[in-house]
């Protein structure tokens, strides 16, 4: 049964434009899903580079292998996406079922089995049977399309209630640059690398190093600074292909200020991609900011603003509208940083309910209150340390996310 859409989802979403070089189809497969399409096929014209960050996990999916194995080879032809099952704790069998995949899908485009890039999305540990894309990745090389990219975003979904897409153009040498990107998410979000699904595409000619380390570059501060449940996937996926086919000369170097031209548009991309999975957190009904400033160093700063993120305590208080502060104190004083109780100060939006060790004296709950009604808030806490600082973004915890995931392989 579909879920209804969330509350916090956008208003409309993005149209990216056709990108040079890159056409798609989508199928269904019956992988788990009825009446909806579980298959993207994308194929990319030759000479595309290709980079990527992949789940930290120590319990991987089958396709994350495969992705590692062959990411270094900085070349891609195509890509294949299923929705329904994450082929991740399958044994053998998942590593058969990559293969097979990854030759049926060459022969269909024509290229290397090594060209080829896998994710996988759904229920672990049940075997996800390649026949089923025999046939049907060949009838999808035959219908590929330049657009509309709604369609590949919809085909990756599995509990998301809305499909999520990004696009940003940036004019370098005189020559407009397309980038569109499409990602899947909604649970199972606390990313150690990239976070969930996520795939973009641009026309630009750029070498897969600079790629690789853009990429990871502006991760950081889009898909691992998000939070949904504060559990990481073993299928998280983040790729990025660029066909070459605009008209400039290649960036072949960091050192190349139009790498960082062509970086800042990437970072736009990935960060309105991250921040709508936010939005389509299973069951959210709040978005959260949570910055944390004055800690001894960035890093730490980092650990204290997930350890409020992550804890139910604080999200479900938000969730209440309950202005319980105190459950802010807890998250910080847990999170194993330095952090002094009588520097600390904690704000509500602009209100400051706590201050130097105890609640502010000017502070007014009914204030309070009245701003956790909102569904955008933002909780801010300085640690009075030093300058390390660090923003995280996440949503609240309602009894809707047990609904969802104590039902989802029923």
């Amino acid at each position: 049964m579909a879920l209804p859409i969330s509350p916090l989802a956008p208003k409309t979403h993005a149209v990216p434009p056709a990108i040079a070089g890159v056409r798609f189809a989508t199928a269904e497969a019956g992988i788990r899903y009825k009446g909806r399409t579980d298959v993207l096929l994308a194929v990319f014209d030759p000479g595309t580079t290709v980079a990527g960050v992949l789940t930290r996990s120590l319990c991987p999916s089958a396709a994350i292998d495969w992705c590692r194995a062959n990411l270094p080879g900085g070349t891609a032809r195509a890509l294949v996406v299923n929705s329904g099952n994450a082929n991740a704790f399958t044994g053998l069998k998942g590593k058969q079922s990559v293969e097979l995949t990854a030759q049926i899908a060459a022969r269909a485009v024509g290229c290397a089995p090594s060209e080829i890039f896998l994710a996988s999305t759904g229920v672990i540990g049940e075997p996800l049977d390649a026949t089923k894309f025999d046939g049907v990745l060949e009838g999808l090389a035959g219908t590929l399309v330049a657009e509309p990219w709604i369609d590949p975003a919809r085909a990756i979904m599995t509990t998301d209630t809305f499909p999520k897409l990004a696009e940003a153009t940036v004019e370098i040498d005189g020559v407009a640059i397309s980038i569109a990107g499409i990602a899947k998410g909604s649970g199972m979000i606390a990313p150690d690398m990239a976070t969930m699904l996520s795939f973009v595409f641009t026309d630009a000619p750029i070498a897969a190093p600079v790629l690789q380390a853009l990429v990871a570059r502006h991760n950081q501060t889009s898909f691992n600074a998000i939070t949904v449940d504060s559990d990481t996937s073993t299928s998280d996926t983040l790729l990025a292909f660029a066909t070459g086919k605009a008209a400039i000369a290649p960036i072949d170097s960091l050192s190349d200020p139009r790498a960082e031209t062509f970086g800042d548009a990437l970072k736009t991309v990935l960060f309105d991609l991250a921040m709508q999975v936010v939005r389509d957190g299973e069951g959210a009904s709040k978005f959260v900011t949570v910055t944390v400033t004055g800690a001894q160093s960035d890093d730490s700063a980092a650990k204290i603003a997930r350890a409020i993120a992550d804890s139910p305590l604080v999200k479900t208080a938000i969730a209440g509208e309950d202005a319980n502060w105190g459950r802010v104190v807890m998250a910080v004083g847990k999170a194993g940083q330095p952090a002094d109780r009588d520097r600390l100060t904690i704000a509500f939006g602009d209100i400051v309910v706590a201050r130097n060790g105890e609640r502010a004296p000017d502070y007014s709950e009914d204030a309070a209150s009245a701003y956790m009604k909102g569904d955008e808030l933002t909780l801010k806490v300085d640690i009075g340390l030093g300058d390390g600082k660090a923003t995280l973004y996440t949503c609240d915890l309602t009894h809707g996310y047990i609904d969802i995931n104590g039902s989802y392989r029923s």
